[in-house]
């Protein structure tokens, strides 16, 4: 019996040894302080967030969208986020939120320029790889931006097509997002430059608009400009919902061919315009291949294949190489040409974005 209970009571001891060495293996590989887990060097998956302006945009889901088939593409977690409201305050406390969430890039839609820069230097300050995409901020609050297209080439493009349009006289207005968007405001720029040529003596513009990216308030901005100067002859709107608002309110208001409309829209929202000869033709580029690219340069920015200077090259995905070029004080790489949709090819289009 005492032999017994002697080979039963050494069993016991050599169990609870191998529990005791089982229990500290499992808090070194769950998460203590120290450990590749709890610092997030290789233990958790990488976490790729992206910020749009507000929700309920069809433009900003589709660039979502892109960011996050890039991310996932390449095996990582994206993180999608959009406040309800355009506001540089709602972006704040999203970027704040992700901050806490130890993202290792965060690629913002910036509502506005310069508001943003203290959140995103503070993300910055905590190790995230910050860039912006389609709206900037400024060059101090991110590492890099990436553009839909050159901003030059938009806004002339789109003063020659409402020209052409209206038969090279007449008054013109501009129904954009807000009046913080630095792609929208850089488009108008350069729209207002291309009117200074002497060409166009004869053209007026009379209004910039704004309906803040917002549908009812695209709305009520296009009835108040077609109020305001009755003999306005054309709205330019370099924006996916000022446009597809415009286009409501003229075709509500039966003014197909009165009153001409272009400017920067979804394939799929106003493919029954161009049909119906409301918008003769349009531009955009694609905001998947937008929101492609800026996750590709995510990764590059979070491996270290590039730093955001100049000179810099990518390999992005189907998009092939980029390089990264000048932007005033910043950097940015360019996705390409603003793309004609008219009756021609919305069709092919219409069901792709």
């Amino acid at each position: 019996m005492k032999k017994f209970f002697g080979i039963f009571l050494t069993a016991v001891m050599f169990v609870a040894v191998l529990s005791a060495c089982g229990s500290n293996n499992a808090n070194n590989e769950g998460g203590a302080s120290g450990s590749p887990a709890a610092s997030g060097d290789s233990g958790a998956k990488k976490k790729f967030a992206i910020i749009y302006k507000n929700t309920g945009n069809p433009y900003g889901e589709k660039e979502m969208e892109g960011y996050k088939n890039a991310i996932e593409e390449l095996g990582y977690e994206a993180i999608l986020r959009a406040p309800d409201q355009p506001t540089a305050e709602a972006q704040i406390t999203m970027i704040d939120e992700l901050i806490s969430q130890k993202v290792n890039a965060l690629a913002i839609v910036g509502n506005d320029p310069d508001a943003l820069q203290p959140a995103l230097e503070k993300a910055m300050n905590a190790g995230i790889k910050v860039l912006s995409l389609d709206s900037a901020v400024n060059a101090e609050s991110r590492m890099l931006h990436i553009n839909q297209a050159d901003p030059e080439r938009i806004g002339r493009t789109l003063v020659e097509g409402m020209v052409e349009m209206i038969g090279g006289s007449g008054e013109i207005a501009i129904l954009s997002a807000t009046s913080q968007a630095t792609n929208q405001n850089l488009w108008i720029e350069w729209m207002k430059k291309e009117l200074e040529d002497p060409k166009y003596k004869d053209v007026k513009l009379v209004k910039v608009a704004y309906g803040d990216d917002l549908r009812d308030k695209s709305v009520s901005e296009t009835e108040a400009l077609l109020k305001s100067y009755p003999n306005l002859k054309g709205i330019i709107s370099p924006t996916t919902v000022g446009v597809a608002a415009a286009g409501k309110v003229l075709t509500d208001k039966g003014l197909k061919g009165k009153v001409q409309l272009t400017g920067l829209g979804l394939p799929s929202e106003m493919a029954a315009y161009i049909e119906s000869g409301v918008c003769q033709w349009m531009y955009l580029w694609n905001p998947l291949d937008v929101g492609y690219l800026a996750g590709h340069a995510a990764d590059a920015l979070v491996n270290g294949t590039i730093t955001g200077a100049v000179g810099d090259k990518l390999t992005a995905g189907k998009l092939g190489e980029k390089e990264i070029i000048a932007d005033g004080e910043g950097t940015q790489i360019m996705l390409g040409d603003p793309f004609k949709f008219d009756a021609s090819n919305i069709a092919e289009w219409k069901g792709v974005y």
